[in-house]
């Protein structure tokens, strides 16, 4: 069997990968490994005036980043 090397991979295309390999538990533990690595970014707090309108734009920034995200692998 071939080694992988995840660490040579994007973040996409180790998601990619394991969402293909499911049964690659190395796989899932590698892209984990990372999301836990990445500092945590609070979009607000409970009593901020600006709750919602911040909370909005948080998701449709991330809407648009799927968004491009899926218009880059299908090219």
């Amino acid at each position: 069997m071939n080694q992988i090397d995840y660490a040579a991979m994007s973040d996409q295309e180790l998601k990619q990968y394991f969402l293909q390999h499911r049964e690659d538990k190395t796989a899932l533990q590698a892209y984990l490994n990372r999301l836990n690595e990445r500092p945590r970014q609070f979009i607000t707090i409970v009593d901020d005036p600006d709750f919602d309108s911040k909370l909005q734009a948080a998701i449709e920034q991330k809407m648009q980043q799927t968004k491009d995200d899926k218009d880059e692998s299908a090219v």
